[in-house]
């Protein structure tokens, strides 16, 4: 876990005859093959899109499969990361902190916002489509080998691209993988990592029928995540499922309220200012740079976390990287004069995080037009219901659907609303929705677009190419 030397680099060597065209043939090739690859891939099962039957789950098949890659899991240690809200947020955190440490980092996340590269990153950086193609080429070799020898369902979209982040992570030859688990926890296909430590942020009503005993249901599935041998770390969750957690987990458990504890919790310029003690330290005023009440408690999280990955107390110029965090579409300010924000809170808790962090962060003079589109499968009311209680303002909703099959119909979403009494328009996409809300806009109100992550990807790309 120290610091690898950093290995001195020089210019890639380049052909000496004609390197620009060779470059433009290759660049060709390379987009020829991952269209190709990224066709035979989206032929899979998505769960993401369908929100399937997940009965009979196993982690046979994703092991069969790694094993036929090498099982490049084996190659490194992982920080393994569940919870309904915060997942994205904690693992950036970490990242940042194993970064500053000195370690090359592989982040994998889910789902995207703009395009499937984001799920893995080295050093920050996302997978290049050179690399993407070459791998999933590779993966689709393995994958149909092994359908030509067995009988049984192909491997699932998340599970071709899980596997292709832990293979791609050993040939980048990381000394840390932070890896988010898709659903749930205990069959996820993320569930076969080198874990060392392992989170669970929170539990929310999120994915679940929320019939009586669904906490217990969902924190049973989350702590399926909790290995031997890796410590667990729990975010702010109530005692009884905490139980559960220790009846899970044999290992050091380090709770929130008991072992380390978010003492204070300040907005700050462009973030927030925080005190964290934990069992090794405290550390004062450290500056993080999300915006949000949330995000100091992810920040407790991620410190606790990573001080038990190192074994150690952390020092100021390492909890320093805190501050030169960016996460897309997690209260993502991209515009002032109106002021625009970018969030792909997609159930109540995120919503109601993203309107107290507008409420208590920001003043906003005039008024707050939402846009919004979210999927089939939220309550609308309950999402409506997260605003108002956050004593923030919503004066117009622009509704609209994302691009996915699961989204909700714009007409049903803006019926809810004016329900309650509050303006609503509707849009034919997303873009549509986010030029009708600037256009109602002066430079004192605020538009805050959320819902969905697709629906912030979306967003995040048309105001991206309206601004060249």
């Amino acid at each position: 876990m120290r610091p690898k030397p950093v290995q001195p680099t020089g210019p890639a060597a380049r052909p000496a005859d004609f390197p620009a065209v060779a470059d433009d043939l290759s660049e060709v090739a390379d987009s020829a093959l991952l269209a190709e690859v990224r066709a035979w891939l989206d032929g899979h099962v998505n769960l993401e899109a369908t929100a399937g039957d997940t009965d009979g789950l196993s982690l046979a098949p994703m092991r069969e499969l790694l094993a036929s890659l090498g099982d490049p899991q084996a190659d490194y240690p992982a920080v393994h990361i569940t919870g309904t809200n915060g997942k994205g947020s904690v693992a950036a955190l970490i990242a940042a902190l194993a970064g500053a440490w000195g370690m090359t980092v592989g982040v994998y996340a889910s789902p995207h916002v703009e395009r499937i590269n984001e799920r893995m990153t080295v050093g920050g950086d996302p997978i290049d489509d050179a690399d993407l193609a070459e791998i999933l080429s590779h993966l689709r070799l393995v994958a149909d080998h092994l359908a030509a020898d067995h009988v049984g369902a192909p491997p699932s979209w998340f599970e071709l691209v899980t596997a292709a982040a832990l293979r791609w992570f050993a040939d980048s030859a990381v000394d840390l993988a932070v890896v988010e688990v898709g659903k749930l926890g205990r069959f996820d296909a993320t569930n076969v990592v080198n874990s060392e430590v392992a989170v669970i942020t929170n539990i929310g009503r999120d994915h679940t029928d929320g019939r009586p005993g669904w906490e217990q249901e969902v924190m049973g599935e989350k702590a399926g995540i909790l290995h031997p041998g890796a410590v667990a770390v729990l975010g702010p969750i109530d005692p009884d499922l905490v139980a559960i957690a220790a009846r899970e987990s044999p290992g050091e458990m380090l709770v929130d309220g008991q072992h380390f504890e978010l003492e204070e919790n300040r907005p700050a310029m462009g973030g927030r200012l925080v005190t964290v003690r934990t069992p090794r330290a405290r550390y004062e005023d450290v500056y993080v740079s999300l915006f949000g009440a949330h995000q100091g408690e992810n920040a407790a999280l991620a410190i606790a976390a990573f001080e038990a990955l190192v074994d150690q107390a952390l020092d100021d110029d390492l909890l320093a990287a805190l501050g030169n965090v960016s996460f897309p579409a997690r209260f993502e300010v991209v515009a002032r004069q109106p002021l625009v924000v970018i969030d792909g809170a997609h159930n109540p808790d995120g919503l109601a995080a993203s309107a107290e962090t507008l409420a208590d962060q920001f003043t906003v003079l005039g008024q707050v037009i939402w846009v919004v589109g979210m999927m089939r499968d939220k309550d609308p009311d309950a999402m409506l219901d997260a605003i108002e209680a956050s004593g923030a303002r919503c004066d117009l909703v622009v509704c609209c659907a994302p691009d996915w099959p699961r989204a909700l119909p714009a007409a049903e979403l803006a019926a809810a609303v004016r329900n309650r009494g509050i303006d609503a328009e509707t849009a034919g996409d997303v873009a549509e929705a986010v030029d009708r809300a600037l256009a109602l806009s002066t430079e004192e109100d605020a538009v805050v677009v959320t819902g969905s992550l697709y629906t912030a990807g979306a967003a995040r790309l048309h105001m991206a190419a309206a601004n060249k």
